[in-house]
């Protein structure tokens, strides 16, 4: 039997695979090599289709997903309630969720990317001698992989990511979203691209079940030279090591928790709306983890952000902690709805602490005396830097009014922060005679 039918024939998809032997591993990469290939394919013709094909696709795949919004739902209401008899915690069930709301706003999403006008595929840099002259030019990667959480809403921003950039696609998902998976793939992307005239093959979704396929995903450097990797700290990690070890290039959201200063000027009011704000939704990586207040506000603060989580359901981890400082609690099952507070001299501590004990996603400061807030910015090395703002405004449609493909936190040239269509090319230099 084979991985998909062992999965259609009731192989919970919330439920961890079965350890690894050879003959799931030669499935999983019979499976990814398959779909790799062709894709390489199908990527020949995107490489030169017309911006206004390419968008066409994607106002295709938004009307796509309203024609096609009962299959959806009824494959998600089938992946969900799986997904809670296998007891998946509540914030791993909001991510898989795709109700009628989000999905609207998926359609909204894609259809505001394909208005967007795609950057010049070519510059002049400058003339060279003897009658030369050096232009950039940017190129699609061809086939990108990418590793994703159970999160369907992410099939469709790592398809449209990949048609506008024009790079075919390799994408995993969780198992636990496997039936909405391939329902966005099969009736809402598919169909978009064959009535704008590409080569639907070009998105492949990987329909075996199980971590071995995640892993064949990141072992084909010829095949599939760079895989974008999101998901839960440790497994993400492991992925990216298994990447660099074969040679693939992984651009990894691994890790998240974002962290909130509170000035002894902070206006407390909108503190508390900004700590509300950002606890919206327990399991994204840009909700509050850390809330640091300053020393001097400590005994007239705690109060507020007491009566604030008490009203939101949400616990408090005070001093003295039993756990580093940025523990992250989005993965923390069955305590998501706690965050830390702790204290911090001063607002160049408090981005010292965000620097050195958090993953470097995502920081706020909350004051109004502009000389502490200007110390916390120019301190604070991370992705993202706010001040009286919310940290879940560190989303590419949010901040950028593009979809993204995750959130590269990397401290290393290249794409940081949202990743988009944007930064998925390679940059070639041509010489050639000047016009």
């Amino acid at each position: 039997m084979s991985g998909a039918a062992r999965y259609l024939a009731g192989h919970g998809p919330g439920q961890a695979a079965d350890p690894p032997d050879r003959v799931v591993e030669a499935e999983a990469l019979s499976a990814v090599l398959a779909a790799a290939r062709v894709a390489r394919v199908a990527a020949r013709q995107l490489a030169s289709t017309p911006d206004g094909q390419l968008d066409e696709a994607l106002r295709g795949m938004s009307a796509q997903l309203d024609r096609r919004s009962a299959e959806v739902a009824v494959a998600n209401e089938q992946d969900v309630r799986a997904a809670r008899a296998n007891g998946l915690p509540a914030a791993m069930i909001d991510r898989l969720l795709l109700d009628t709301g989000r999905a609207r706003a998926a359609a909204s999403q894609l259809t505001a990317l394909a208005g967007i006008t795609p950057e010049p595929g070519m510059r002049v840099i400058r003339a060279l001698p003897g009658g030369l002259e050096l232009q950039e030019w940017r190129r699609p990667v061809g086939v990108i992989g990418a590793n994703f959480e159970a999160r369907p809403n992410v099939v469709l921003d790592m398809a449209s990511q990949l048609i506008k950039s024009r790079n075919a696609g390799v994408l995993r998902t969780g198992s636990a979203a496997l039936r909405t998976a391939a329902v966005l793939a099969d009736e809402v992307i598919g169909p978009a691209m064959q009535a704008a005239g590409l080569d639907p093959r070009a998105i492949q979704l990987i329909r075996v079940p199980g971590r071995a396929t995640a892993f064949a995903l990141v072992r084909q450097p010829k095949l599939i030279p760079l895989v974008i990797l999101r998901g839960s700290g440790t497994s993400t990690r492991e992925l990216a090591t298994e990447a660099a070890i074969h040679g693939v290039r992984a651009l990894a959201h691994a890790d998240g928790g974002a962290v909130m200063y509170l000035d002894h000027s902070a206006n407390q009011e909108l503190a508390g709306q900004l700590i509300e704000s950002s606890l919206d939704r327990l399991g994204v990586c840009n909700r509050l983890n850390l809330l640091l207040v300053q020393d001097s506000a400590w005994d007239t603060t705690l109060p507020m952000i007491s009566t604030v989580c008490l009203r939101l359901g949400i616990s408090m981890s005070l001093p003295p902690h039993d756990h580093p400082l940025g523990h992250e609690w989005a993965l923390d099952h069955g305590r998501e709805a706690t965050i830390t507070v702790a204290r911090a001299a001063d607002a160049g501590d408090a981005a010292e602490i965000a620097n050195t004990e958090t993953s470097g996603l995502a920081a706020t400061v909350v004051a109004e005396d502009n000389a502490a807030a200007r110390q916390f910015l120019h301190t604070y090395a991370g992705t993202g830097a706010f001040w009286n703002a919310s940290t879940r405004l560190l989303d590419g449609y949010k901040m950028l009014s593009v979809p993204e493909t995750g959130i590269n936190i990397d401290a290393v040239p290249g794409p940081r922060g949202p990743v988009t269509f944007r930064d998925l090319v390679l940059r070639q230099y041509v010489v050639m005679p000047s016009a």
